[in-house]
């Protein structure tokens, strides 16, 4: 199953999210209904000043760069919640040992 950035990704690339398919030929039109979207971002004008730098100081436009932070964002996101079922995977198969370590 594809993850949320997986699908940020495909749907930026030109793939099918669902079945990692090039969207050539006559399906193409019906993908892009379904895995683009448009949205308006209102930002602050220092947000926009910040964005508008960081952007010309990659080489990318603007609308890179925000997808780009959303893609970190999610990828953060998901290794955060990675961590912490697996921090509590250990404490519960160490919960003895460290309870005798806080004795």
């Amino acid at each position: 199953m594809p993850t949320p950035l997986d699908l940020i990704d495909r749907a930026h690339h030109g793939t099918n999210p669902t079945t990692n398919d090039d969207d050539t030929g006559a399906n193409r039109y019906q993908y892009d209904t379904i895995r683009t979207m448009a949205m308006t971002l209102r930002l602050t004008d220092e947000e926009k000043a910040a964005l508008r730098d960081l952007a010309a100081q990659e080489g990318i436009s603007m609308q890179d760069a925000a997808r780009r932070a959303v893609r970190e964002y999610v990828s953060r996101s998901q290794h955060r919640t990675r961590v912490t079922a697996a921090a509590e995977r250990v404490r519960a198969a160490h919960s003895e040992a460290l309870e005798r370590l806080g004795e």
